[in-house]
């Protein structure tokens, strides 16, 4: 880590934005002095004045400075406003959320420490003279940064993935088994019926009533499990329907973090590894789609 407590890249940055800052802040103080300057040349030209002219020259050069200086302390503001959004914007391709402590920023020591190291950064770079600034380095991918993100994010996708592959087989084995019960219980009110049908000719005419009052009810009875057992597979197919939504979501989630990773990995080793560890979870994702296609109504 360098001075500041970043890497290499980012130490780079820092410097190049305090080089700018300087670079504005040597204009501003060039500016205010030729309002000095200006005044000198332009009302002192006289070898004596009352006290209502220095006065209204002092009011003059006053309503300069603090014009140059506000200016300055807008554009400055602004400027660091530009530059946090860069960073937001940044952070936020790879799903992150930047926080900043305001109070930071006027904790004395810490601003000491950026001091001394302008200080020290800008004295050593003007004794070298034309010496070529130091060329930012690529961070190891073992010390975080982007791949990290990455690796993380993949790994929260797969965790998703694997839950909703879960939900995916109990409400498959919920669907299996409403379907058996539905057979059963449509098979069961057939041979009902055959059998009704069958033993009618053999029966005296009350009791074939009773057996028709009986097997009415029967099939009520039967008539209501039915629909229920219906009203149950309705909700399982939402259910299975909403979970394949996720499914998707979470795919395709995966797949803009493949594309990220890979573009950051594709000069790597450990590029060839990735790439197979996602080919295999693609595999795993074309496997569920098929299971799915077979509980899709026909269209």
């Amino acid at each position: 880590m360098a001075e500041l407590g970043v890497n290499d890249h980012h130490q780079n940055e820092l410097i190049n934005y305090m080089r700018f800052a300087r670079s504005n802040r040597a204009l501003r103080l060039k500016t205010i002095d030729s309002c000095f300057q200006d005044l000198k040349s332009s009302r002192l030209v006289e070898d004596t004045f009352t006290v209502d002219e220095v006065s209204e020259m002092l009011d003059g050069l006053q309503v300069v400075v603090h014009g140059e200086v506000e200016s300055e302390l807008i554009n400055t503001a602004h400027t660091n406003v530009l530059l946090l959004r860069q960073l937001f914007s940044q952070a936020e391709k790879f799903y992150l959320k930047l926080q900043s402590d305001i109070s930071e920023l006027e904790n004395r020591e810490l601003l000491e420490q950026v001091a001394e190291f302008e200080k020290a950064e800008f004295t050593s770079s003007s004794k070298k003279g034309h010496h070529e600034p130091n060329r930012p380095k690529l961070a190891p991918l073992n010390e975080g940064g982007v791949s990290e993100l990455l690796n993380k994010e993949i790994a929260r996708l797969q965790e998703e993935n694997n839950k909703l592959k879960t939900r995916l087989r109990t409400i498959e084995t919920q669907v299996t088994g409403t379907l058996d019960e539905k057979c059963k219980l449509e098979k069961a009110l057939k041979d009902l019926q055959k059998t009704q049908s069958d033993q009618k000719g053999n029966l005296k005419s009350k009791e074939i009533a009773t057996l028709e009052n009986t097997v009415e009810e029967l099939k009520c009875d039967f008539q209501k499990t039915l629909d229920n057992t219906t009203a149950t597979q309705k909700n399982l197919e939402v259910n299975l329907a909403a979970t394949k939504q996720d499914l998707l979501k979470v795919q395709e989630q995966l797949t803009i973090a493949e594309k990220e990773l890979e573009k950051k990995f594709q000069q790597t080793a450990a590029y060839r590894n990735m790439k197979e560890m996602l080919t295999k979870k693609n595999e795993q994702i074309k496997d569920i789609r098929k299971r799915l296609l077979k509980y899709e109504p026909d269209e």
